[in-house]
C-alpha cells in the first residue's frame, strides 16, 4: 500500500492521447464539457471585455494573474478573497507546484486510487505515498465510494497531505458535507493539508449532490480548478488555485517563476468573460450532460449483460464495468480498430499504490456532436458482434 519515492514516470494517460486522441475517429473518452469558438464566448462579451481583449497589450502578464481574473474566480467561492487566489497555467502545474512546495524527503501523502495520476506521481517523486482505493458498492449511489476510515487510518505521524479529487475522475462520485467535515477535523487536528481537486465542480448532475469546496471550510485546505473541465475551455489553459494559508499560496507563486512564470494575456481576458457568464455556460454543459448520459443508458439498456452501469454523480465521465465477451482491453482495440471508438480501458488507470480494477472502461459525455456520433458508432459495433444480447 505503501511506496517510497522515485523518479516520476510516463504519464500513462497522456502517452495514450498522444497517440489516439486526434487521430481516432471518435473520441468518446474525453473528459472535457463541449467547448464554444471564440466568437461565441466573445459574443457572451461586455463591451469593455470586449474592447480589452481587441486592445490587449501582449507582454508579460502578472504572476498572480490578472488582478480582475482573481476577482471573478474569488466570487465562485463563499469563503475567499482575491488575494487567496493565484493564476496557474492549468490543473497540471497545480497538482505539480502544490506538491512540490509542500511536501519533503521526510513527509507522507495519501491519495485515493484510481485517480488522475499526477496526484499520485508528483508525490512519489516527493516522499512516501499512501494509496486509499475507491471502493466499488453497487448499493451506494454511483457505484462507488471513498472510505473516509480508511483515509484515517492511513494518517501516519509524519503524514502533510491529504489529496482529494471531487467530483471524481473516472468514477464520478461525489464525497458528502459530513464526510468532509470529517476528514477536515481529523486533518486540522494533525495540521495536514487537503488539496482538492474540485474541476468538475459545477456540473454534478443534480447541484443538490454539491460537495463544499476546501478551500471555504478548512484553513489548510487548497482548492484547484481550471477553465478546461466544467467551463468546456482547455484552449485558455487557465487554472488556479484558492486557499486562506498565505505562506502556501506564496511559496507555489515563487516556485511558478521556474515553470510558467505568467499566464497568457489573451487567455486571462477571454477566461473572465467566461467567469462572468459562467452560471449560463455551467447550466448548458449540465443539460448536454443529461441529455447524453440518457442516450448512453438507452444503449446499454438495449444490450444488457455487456455493461454493468450505474450513472455517476458529477463530472462528464464514468467508469463502467465490461461484463461481455472477451475483456474490457480486448473490447476497446477492438471497437477502435472498427469502428473508430476510442475509450480508455482501465489499465491506464494503473497504480504504483494499489490494484486498480481491471475490467473497466473510461467513457467521456460531455461533448455534443462528437457524442452522438461516437454513440451511433457504438450501437453499430454492439449490433454487429453483440446482437444475441440485445432486447
Amino acid at each position: 500500500m505503501i511506496t517510497t519515492s522515485k523518479p516520476m514516470r510516463n504519464f500513462e494517460l497522456e502517452v495514450y492521447f498522444s497517440k489516439w486522441e486526434f487521430s481516432a475517429k471518435h473520441h468518446m473518452t474525453a473528459s472535457d464539457l463541449e467547448s464554444m469558438t471564440l466568437n461565441t464566448l466573445l459574443a457572451m462579451a461586455t463591451e469593455e471585455d470586449r474592447d480589452a481583449f481587441d486592445n490587449l497589450w501582449l507582454g508579460y502578464t502578472q504572476t498572480w494573474g490578472a488582478d480582475e481574473l482573481r476577482a471573478e474566480i474569488a466570487k465562485t467561492y463563499n469563503n475567499i478573497e482575491p488575494t487567496d487566489v493565484l493564476c496557474l497555467a492549468g490543473a497540471g502545474e497545480g497538482i505539480y507546484a502544490v506538491s512540490k512546495c509542500i511536501l519533503s524527503p521526510g513527509d507522507h501523502a495519501i491519495v485515493p486510487t484510481p485517480n488522475y495520476q499526477s496526484a499520485e506521481t508528483v508525490p512519489l517523486s516527493v516522499c512516501d505515498v499512501a494509496g486509499v482505493p475507491m471502493v466499488e458498492d453497487a448499493s451506494k449511489p454511483g457505484g462507488w465510494y471513498l472510505d473516509i476510515e480508511a483515509i484515517k487510518a492511513a494518517i501516519r505521524p509524519n503524514t502533510k497531505l491529504v489529496s482529494l479529487n471531487f467530483p471524481h475522475n473516472p468514477t464520478g462520485h461525489l464525497i458528502t458535507d459530513q464526510e468532509m467535515m470529517d476528514l477536515v477535523a481529523v486533518c486540522r487536528e494533525k495540521g495536514i493539508y487537503i488539496l482538492s481537486d474540485e474541476v468538475y465542480r459545477g456540473v454534478e448532475l443534480n447541484l443538490e449532490d454539491q460537495s463544499p469546496q476546501i478551500a471555504d471550510v478548512y484553513e489548510k485546505g487548497i482548492s484547484l480548478n481550471v477553465m478546461s473541465k466544467a467551463y468546456g475551455l482547455p484552449g485558455l489553459r487557465i487554472g488556479w488555485i484558492a486557499t486562506k494559508d498565505a505562506e502556501i499560496l506564496h511559496k507555489v507563486e515563487r516556485y511558478k517563476h521556474f515553470l510558467s512564470i505568467s499566464n497568457s494575456g489573451p487567455s486571462e481576458i477571454l477566461s473572465i468573460i467566461a467567469l462572468k457568464n459562467r452560471e449560463a455556460i455551467l447550466q448548458r454543459n449540465r443539460n448536454l450532460m443529461t441529455e447524453n448520459v440518457v442516450m448512453l443508458e438507452a444503449l446499454f439498456d438495449d444490450f444488457p449483460g455487456i455493461i454493468q452501469w450505474q450513472r455517476p454523480l458529477g463530472g462528464c465521465v464514468a467508469f463502467p464495468k465490461y461484463t461481455g465477451p472477451g475483456d474490457v482491453e480486448s473490447f476497446c482495440r477492438s471497437l477502435l480498430d472498427e469502428n473508430g471508438v476510442l475509450l480508455l480501458p482501465s489499465s491506464i488507470y494503473g497504480s504504483d499504490l494499489t490494484d486498480v480494477p481491471l475490467d473497466r472502461f473510461r467513457i467521456g459525455f460531455g461533448r455534443d456532436v462528437i457524442f452522438k456520433q461516437g454513440l451511433a458508432a457504438m450501437r453499430e459495433y454492439f449490433e454487429t458482434h453483440f446482437a444475441e444480447f440485445s432486447r
